[in-house]
């Protein structure tokens, strides 16, 4: 049984960690606000008269908020859709025995360890470019019209791509999820007549309601911060289809060049990403005292 003695050792010995880690957090956080009370131009370092809300009263009426703010909602609804569905489905394929199972688990998973900025290259180049892409060339072959995918659908071809990278780790967290479930269940609701749809709803669901909520709020969090494949592909074009409040963030701060707005977006940013955790959290621990 651990003594006082031992739990203050043990609190001194992490203490350099946590220290550390909290200056990692909050050293950004702290300039983050103090920036975004400045009207400081990367023009002109020299000059930063404290500017009050002006920054946040700014960049929230900038034109393209709204947008950003509805860009951000669908990109991280379209991905979370698309991954804990996909990603149940493909748990439960990969559940069963098969041949091979050890590496086609491997290859589901790969994806996911693959940089966001080269899968965007890969996807965009290879895949969907109307022109020398695979899709426009198969197209072409059957004789239809190539698409221009980040021309025509640009918001739905970054959600398929962020999609593809983070359906493994959905997979991966309800593949153990769902192994983890006492197959006596399963095998004696069968023998009472129980269909396949009936053990899905009744036995399996209930039981992955609680890694289906761990996956989208893990997600969420670092889905609201996509990035890389926004630059990459569609430079948050065509117009503002595809600029989100992380994308707006950056052509505030490194494109205009205006650092008090940028700071003002991110304070903003965190805010709403904060209120969404909460959400979610409550929403987990809703499924835990279930």
């Amino acid at each position: 049984m651990a003594t006082k003695a031992s739990r203050s050792a043990a609190r001194l010995m992490i203490s350099p960690a946590v220290l550390l880690l909290l200056g990692w957090m909050i050293v950004p956080l702290v300039m983050t606000v103090y920036f975004s009370f400045l009207r400081y131009n990367l023009l002109s370092p020299g000059a930063t008269p404290f500017a009050g809300w002006e920054n946040y009263y700014w960049f929230i009426t900038d034109p393209s908020f709204k947008a950003a703010v509805v860009n951000t909602l669908l990109l991280v609804g379209g991905v979370l859709a698309i991954t804990t569905i996909g990603g149940l489905f493909v748990a439960i394929l990969l559940d069963r025995p098969m041949f091979g199972t050890g590496l086609i688990r491997i290859m589901v998973i790969a994806p996911f360890f693959v940089m966001p900025t080269v899968s965007a290259l890969v996807w965009k180049n290879m895949f969907m470019n109307p022109v020398n892409g695979i899709f426009g060339r198969m197209a072409a072959t059957f004789g239809f019209q190539p698409v221009d995918f980040f021309g025509q659908y640009p918001l739905a071809s970054i959600i398929f791509i962020v999609s593809w990278t983070w359906l493994p780790f959905a997979t991966l967290i309800l593949l153990t999820a769902l192994q983890s479930l006492d197959q006596e269940q399963l095998e004696a609701a069968e023998m009472d007549g129980a269909g396949w749809w009936s053990r899905f709803f009744f036995i399996m669901l209930p039981h992955l309601a609680r890694a289906i909520t761990v996956v989208i709020l893990i997600q969420t969090i670092f889905l609201l911060s996509i990035f890389a494949e926004i630059l990459v592909t569609t430079n948050g074009g065509p117009g503002t289809s595809t600029t989100t409040l992380t994308y707006l963030i950056y052509v505030s701060s490194l494109l205009q060049f205006d650092v008090g707005m940028g700071s003002a977006g991110g304070v903003i940013a965190i805010i709403l990403a904060n209120i969404v955790a909460v959400f979610l959290m409550r929403m987990i621990g809703k499924n835990l005292d279930a």
